[in-house]
């Protein structure tokens, strides 16, 4: 699960261009604009991720002497990405004292202090045709999605220079897993299992698909997991005139494993799924951290007039992946 805060080690300080009061604080992959003089370099400060809902009390200033808007009964505020005098600022950066005051766990670089500080990820509201009617949760036996991002792998990154990769396109839509255990057959959205309703749009699209026959006779089971996008889902960005579900994994339960891309890719052929659209099969990995959020950068293969919200790398043999989001993506978000 993505931590949304950490105790992190501030790993440098640099000046900001035409700026007296505020400066910028690297931490890993992340650049933050924070108050000129507040942090030093090897501070531990709690470093929240973009997406994170802060509660008010821990940084009411995020308000602007505004009331504070309220998701999952928590009045705060979310992180997004934003430019501060020309400069790129990612999250936000908290003090240990007195931000960590009433922890009573020791505090190191690296511990996730999100459940503590009542800082959670926030999610875009699921509307009426996607929200449907839960059966139970989400099943334990499949892995979630959510990719970590690049920023957070700096040393990861460089240590794995020369592996191999697929690269992806990420879309922007909204989570699905549809799959196989023994005899039953299920369709989730990214936190729930659903009951059929052909009313829903995840199951409309697995109903459509006829995923339910073509995997039911498989002799193992099976997770497939992917991105529902049209719509009314994020707003549409690909300009699709009906919902329609793109994978991008799938994962052996019994096996307790993903399939690797090749393996995948078959397996989404011989469905008739569709599959995200594949950049690279197999290419070596040769940048760093800051080159690959460049190369994030780029329109959409489903739509050449949209930006793409980023892309996803996985080891052509391995188990390393990671996303890099495009930050021209990120500052064009309503």
């Amino acid at each position: 699960m993505r931590k949304m805060a950490t105790i992190r080690k501030i790993d440098a300080i640099g000046p900001i261009e035409g700026a007296d009061a505020i400066e910028v604080a690297t931490i890993g992959g992340w650049k933050v604009v924070v108050k000129k003089g507040e942090f030093a370099v090897g501070d531990l400060a709690v470093y929240c991720e973009i997406d994170s809902w802060i509660p008010t009390e821990l940084a009411p200033f995020l308000s602007k002497g505004k009331e504070p808007r309220e998701f999952e009964g928590i009045k705060g505020e979310r992180l997004r990405t934003v430019k501060l005098r020309g400069q790129l600022s990612q999250g936000l950066l908290l003090p240990l004292e007195p931000t960590c005051a009433n922890i009573e766990s020791e505090l190191f670089e690296g511990l996730d202090v999100s459940a503590p500080l009542n800082i959670i990820k926030w999610e875009m509201p699921i509307n009426a045709q996607l929200a449907g009617v839960v059966r139970g949760n989400f099943p334990s036996l499949i892995p979630k999605t959510d990719q970590e991002r690049v920023q957070n792998l700096v040393k990861e990154i460089e240590a794995a220079k020369e592996l191999h990769f697929e690269v992806t396109e990420k879309l922007e839509g909204s989570s699905m897993t549809v799959y196989k255990i023994g005899d039953q057959f299920g369709v989730c959205s990214r936190n729930l299992d659903l009951k059929e309703d052909p009313n829903n749009a995840f199951w409309k699209v697995a109903i459509e698909n006829d995923i339910k026959t073509k995997i039911m006779g498989l002799p193992y089971d099976v997770a497939i997991q992917g991105e529902l996008i049209g719509p009314g889902i994020q707003g549409n960005i690909y300009k699709l005139d009906k919902p329609q579900f793109f994978v991008f994994d799938c994962y052996h339960i019994g096996g307790g494993q993903y399939f690797p891309p090749d393996a995948r890719r078959a397996f989404v052929d011989s469905l008739e799924l569709n599959h995200v659209p594949v950049l690279e099969k197999d290419v070596p990995l040769q940048h760093g951290v800051d080159m690959l959020l460049n190369l994030a950068e780029g329109k959409s293969v489903l739509n050449p007039k949209q930006e793409r919200e980023g892309i996803v790398f996985k080891q052509v043999t391995g188990g390393m992946t990671f996303k890099a989001i495009s930050n021209k993506y990120l500052l064009g978000e309503k």
